[in-house]
C-alpha cells in the first residue's frame, strides 16, 4: 500500500486539464485508494471502496466522472447519489476544483431543503453532472423535470447510509431510469449484507478494494449511537452504566433538559450537578467546584455554563444531542483526552440529527458509523456516589483562610490523614475541601469544633 501513495497521478491516463488542475491545488502523489481505485476507474470498471471518509475517494470518482465527460454533448451523463445535502455540496464543490481548467462544465446540485422552483429551472438550462440526495432526485425522475437515459456513470457515495436513511425505494426508483450499459462506483464506509445485496443488483462484476483512511485515531475514541427523540434519558442511564466512568460531563442543548437530565440521574443513584445560565454565581461555583474535585461524578451542563470548565483525568464527554454548530461539538469533546490521556465521547444520534452528523464528518474529514445502544447490565451496581464529597466552609480569602489551614485543622489530634482529604478551592467569602466519604462525619466534626485563623466558621456538607 504505501508504495501506491507515491504515486504520481501524471502516471495516469487523464487528460491535460486535469492534470493541471491537480498540480495547481497541490495535488502531488495519490493516496492509497487513488492508486488502487483510479487505473480502474478510468478503464471503466465498476468499483466498490469500503473505508472512511478522509482517503481521498471523492476525487478517485471526480476525476473518473470528469476524464470521460463529453462537454460538447450538452447531457446528464453522470449522475452522483449522496446521503446528505452537506456531503452533496462537498462533493459538488470537489469536483468544480477539479474541473477548473475545463470550460462550460455544468455541475448542478439537487438536494431536499431547498425550494424546488429553481431546481426545475436549472433543470431546463441542462447540465453535465447531478449531484443530490435520493428523496430530491426521486421526485425530480418522478415528476420527468430529470432525464437519466444519457447516464454513463452512476456513482453512490456513503451507500451504507442511504440504506440507514430509508432510500432503499428511492435508490431502485432512480437506478430504474439509468441505462443498464454504464459504469457504477459505490462507496460505503460498512459492508454489510444490505449493501452487498445493493451491489450485486446496481452492478456489473465489481471490483472491490478496502479503503486505507489517511488519518490517524486520536486521543478521543468517538462513538455514535441510534436514539429516538424521547428515550434519550434511558440511553444515557444505559451508557453511564456501560461505560462506569469516574467522571463524564453530559452536554445538552437547553436550560430544562439540563435541569430535567440531572434530577433524572440523582434520582436513579448518580451524584449529579447541574450546570446552566439561570443558576446564581455561588451555584455555579460549587457545581464546578465540585465535579472537579471528585465529590460528583456527572456534570450535566450547556454549552455557555460550562466554558472555562477544565478538569483534570475526564474520562468521558456525553451529547444528549449533536451542536447546531460542529466547531461546538469539537469543543466539546476536548474536554477529555488531554495531556496524553485517553477519552472517550459517545454522541446521542436521532433520524432528523443526520445532516448535523453529516456536518460534523465534513468538518472533521471523517466517517461516523450509527452503533445500536449497549445492553444496560443485568446487574445494576448498587453504589453510584463518587468516593469524595465536599464541605462548604463560611470563610475565605477575606477573612485570609488558606488551604494550609484547612488541612491543619483537619489532621490535627483526632483528625483524619493527609490521604483523605481532596482538592482545596478557596472564594472570597467561602471555602471548598473534598474528603473521603468514610470520614466526612469525623471531618466535619474536627472544623465545627476547631478553629482557623483563631475563630470558628460554619461548615455543611454539600449534598
Amino acid at each position: 500500500m504505501t508504495e501506491h501513495a507515491q504515486d504520481s497521478f501524471s502516471t495516469l491516463p487523464l487528460r491535460p486539464p486535469l492534470l493541471q488542475s491537480l498540480e495547481s491545488l497541490g495535488f502531488d502523489s495519490m493516496t492509497p485508494i487513488q492508486a488502487e481505485s483510479l487505473p480502474l476507474v478510468l478503464a471503466g470498471t465498476d468499483v466498490i471502496g469500503q473505508g472512511k471518509t478522509g482517503s481521498g475517494k471523492t476525487a478517485a470518482f471526480a476525476l473518473g466522472v470528469l476524464n470521460k465527460l463529453d462537454v460538447k454533448r450538452f447531457q446528464i451523463q453522470s449522475l452522483i447519489l449522496c446521503p446528505t445535502r452537506e456531503l452533496a455540496d462537498q462533493v459538488a464543490k470537489e469536483i468544480r476544483r477539479l474541473a477548473r481548467n475545463i470550460h462550460n462544465i455544468k455541475v448542478l446540485t439537487l438536494c431536499g431543503g431547498m425550494p424546488f422552483g429553481p431546481q426545475i429551472n436549472s433543470l431546463e438550462h441542462g447540465a453535465h453532472i447531478v449531484v443530490g440526495t435520493p428523496g430530491r432526485i426521486e421526485e425530480h425522475v418522478r415528476k420527468q423535470h430529470l432525464q437519466l437515459g444519457k447516464v454513463t456513470t452512476l456513482v453512490l457515495d456513503e451507500a451504507d447510509r442511504m440504506l440507514q436513511m430509508g432510500f432503499q425505494q428511492a435508490l431502485d426508483a432512480i437506478i430504474g431510469q439509468v441505462p443498464q450499459q454504464r459504469q457504477s462506483l459505490l462507496f460505503s464506509a460498512t459492508y454489510p449484507e444490505a449493501i452487498e445485496a445493493m451491489a450485486t443488483r446496481y452492478m456489473r462484476e465489481p471490483v472491490f478494494l478496502k479503503v486505507a483512511s489517511t488519518h490517524n485515531a486520536t486521543s478521543i475514541k468517538q462513538v455514535f449511537y441510534s436514539v429516538k427523540n424521547d428515550d434519550r434519558s434511558g440511553a444515557v442511564k444505559t451508557l453511564l452504566l456501560h461505560a462506569q466512568a469516574a467522571s463524564a460531563v453530559i452536554f445538552c442543548n437547553t436550560k430544562r433538559e439540563v435541569k430535567e437530565l440531572a434530577e433524572l440521574l440523582n434520582g436513579a443513584g448518580y451524584c449529579a450537578a447541574a450546570l446552566h445560565g439561570d443558576l446564581e454565581q455561588r451555584d455555579r461555583d460549587q457545581a464546578l467546584v465540585r465535579f472537579a474535585n471528585g465529590s460528583v461524578n456527572v456534570l450535566v451542563a450547556t454549552d455557555v455554563a460550562a466554558r472555562g470548565l477544565d478538569v483534570d483525568d475526564l474520562e468521558l464527554v456525553v451529547n444528549y444531542q449533536i451542536p447546531r454548530d460542529p466547531e461546538v461539538y469539537v469543543h466539546r469533546i476536548g474536554r477529555t483526552g488531554r495531556a496524553g490521556a485517553k477519552g472517550r465521547s459517545f454522541t446521542l444520534c436521532s433520524d432528523k440529527e443526520l445532516h448535523k452528523l453529516a456536518a460534523l464528518e465534513t468538518l472533521q474529514d471523517d466517517r461516523f458509523v450509527l452503533e445500536q445502544l449497549p445492553k444496560a447490565p443485568a446487574k445494576v451496581p448498587a453504589e453510584q456516589a463518587p468516593k469524595m464529597v465536599t464541605l462548604q466552609i463560611d470563610g475565605g480569602k477575606k477573612q485570609k483562610v488558606r488551604p494550609g489551614d484547612i488541612v491543619g485543622c483537619l489532621t490535627g489530634e483526632d483528625g483524619v490523614t493527609q490521604n483523605d482529604i481532596g482538592k482545596i478551592n478557596v472564594f472570597d467569602f467561602s471555602a471548598y475541601v473534598a474528603v473521603d466519604r468514610s470520614v466526612f462525619r469525623q471531618a466535619l466534626k474536627k472544623i465545627q469544633t476547631g478553629t482557623l485563623k483563631g475563630r470558628r466558621f460554619r461548615v455543611r456538607l454539600l449534598d
